[in-house]
């Protein structure tokens, strides 16, 4: 079982850039396709980002392609997620979690282990 933790939040200007992290332990991550997703204050879990178990592979929301990017480092235990050009509209908390899926998905009820998010405000 991989248990996540997230870091690399907080508190960036509209068209700044946050690098999160997602720190994974257990035994399976090195085999786990991992998401990134986001939830603002009033609305639904919204998916972010994927990567596959090589990092060969990415998916990304249209509403943030072009400007964030998914990496991992298996030998870290770690997976990230670049935050470029940010807008207010980003805001949220993020959170990583994980699957042992092959095949890179945007919903939430594939990936069966979850971090417990931080926090990304982005100011205008």
């Amino acid at each position: 079982q991989v248990q996540l933790v997230e870091s690399g939040g907080g508190l960036v200007q509209a068209g700044g850039s946050l690098r999160l992290s997602c720190a994974a332990s257990g035994r399976t991550f090195s085999s786990s396709t991992m998401g990134w997703f986001r939830q603002a204050p009033g609305k639904e879990r919204e998916f972010v980002a994927a990567i596959s178990w090589s990092g060969s592979r990415t998916l990304y929301a249209d509403s943030v392609k072009g400007r964030f990017t998914s990496s991992r480092d298996n030998a870290k235990n770690t997976v990230y997620l670049q935050m470029n050009s940010l807008k207010p509209e980003d805001t949220a908390v993020y959170y990583c979690a994980a699957t042992l899926d092959f095949e890179l998905g945007p919903r939430a009820s594939r990936y069966g282990t979850w971090g417990k998010g931080t926090q990304v405000t982005v100011s205008s």
